[in-house]
């Protein structure tokens, strides 16, 4: 398919992972992407495997300004901007107790601060063209608490909400916003922290109702939906891609069982 033929935008946090995956789906698609991270050696090995419809800029999401410049660079070069995917995170790891709070401002920093700051400049150029398609990629953590990710999960949860209401912004000028609710998925990052532990893989994969962890891919193919004409009546929506976890109620076995 070609649903992207012609199309131009950006993928935050594209150098691998999720990122890399939309990126390779939307080009896949006919689409010319930028991808941004802060790593140079990963944007590099990024670009180089996606070829010549992508793009690649080394950058700190965080930095507010300089994502906003990028998008606007994005628009002037290609004459158009017609979607973002804002991919990128930061995620902490502590209890509340002991989380400072510059670390707990980190994570919404990059989680929602830099998807504010990029939807604010590409809603700008997509209202004046009068169509464009955004996706945040939030995560189930913004939809369920877990012990421990407090700063991460809260961050999310206040992304799927800025979503809609940035969606309600968007919604007479033609400009769609919607976020997608990742489960565990088998990222190179997610694949190291979980293999740490001998089983614990197995473990995490056996609390799914599917039985297994998410792939980079079925994320990718979610937001692709999103981001087409297919989902040309679909804004401010949550799309869980959790093999089911989300819709799940864990009920302890009757003692003796």
């Amino acid at each position: 398919m070609e649903r992207f033929a012609g199309r131009v935008g950006l993928v935050t946090g594209g150098s691998e992972g999720i990122g890399l995956a939309i990126a390779s789906r939307l080009i896949g698609e006919g689409a010319t992407v930028t991808v941004c991270s802060r790593r140079a050696q990963a944007l590099a090995a990024a670009q180089e495997s996606l070829g010549e419809q992508a793009s690649a800029e080394q950058l700190d999401v965080a930095d507010g300004p300089a994502l906003q410049a990028l998008i606007r660079r994005i628009a002037e070069r290609h004459g158009r901007f017609d979607f973002l995917v804002n991919n990128a995170m930061h995620v902490g790891w502590s209890a509340i107790g002991d989380t400072s709070l510059e670390a707990f401002q980190q994570d919404f920093r990059v989680n929602v601060d830099a998807a504010f700051a990029a939807t604010q400049a590409a809603l700008g150029i997509m209202v004046a063209q009068g169509r464009g398609a955004i996706v945040n990629i939030a995560s189930i953590n913004g939809l369920l608490a877990i012990d421990n990710m407090a700063a991460y999960s809260a961050s999310k949860a206040a992304l799927i909400h800025f979503s809609k209401c940035a969606a309600m912004e968007g919604a007479t000028h033609g400009v769609r916003v919607n976020a997608v609710a990742p489960g565990v998925i088998a990222t190179p990052s997610t694949t190291e922290a979980l293999g740490g532990v001998p089983g614990y893989t197995e473990a995490v994969a056996g609390g799914v109702p599917m039985n297994r962890l998410g792939e980079p891919e079925e994320v990718a193919a979610a937001i692709a939906f999103l981001l087409s004409d297919e989902a040309s009546y679909v804004t401010g929506v949550c799309l869980s891609v959790d093999g089911g976890k989300a819709s799940q109620l864990v009920v302890p076995p009757p003692p003796g069982t």
